[in-house]
């Protein structure tokens, strides 16, 4: 069983790892889709997404980078 879209927490840590020079703060939602989809973990449909889990899944990483 992959991450959903829903799994915000899991994928920013994913994301984290993936990317640890990256600031979330200015990561772009087309970015950000696309960098969830290439999680080898991850397993749901793309067209799935919306603002509003791109949107919970940029403040998770935010959180996670501890970025002020």
């Amino acid at each position: 069983m992959g991450l959903k879209w829903s799994d915000a927490e899991e994928i920013a840590v994913a994301l984290h790892e993936a990317h640890p020079d990256v600031d979330p703060r200015y990561v772009r939602y087309t970015d950000l889709h696309g960098w969830v989809l290439a999680i080898p973990e991850f397993d749901d449909r793309p067209e799935r997404s919306g603002e509003r889990l791109l949107e919970a899944i940029q403040m998770a990483w935010i959180q996670e980078a501890d970025v002020d």
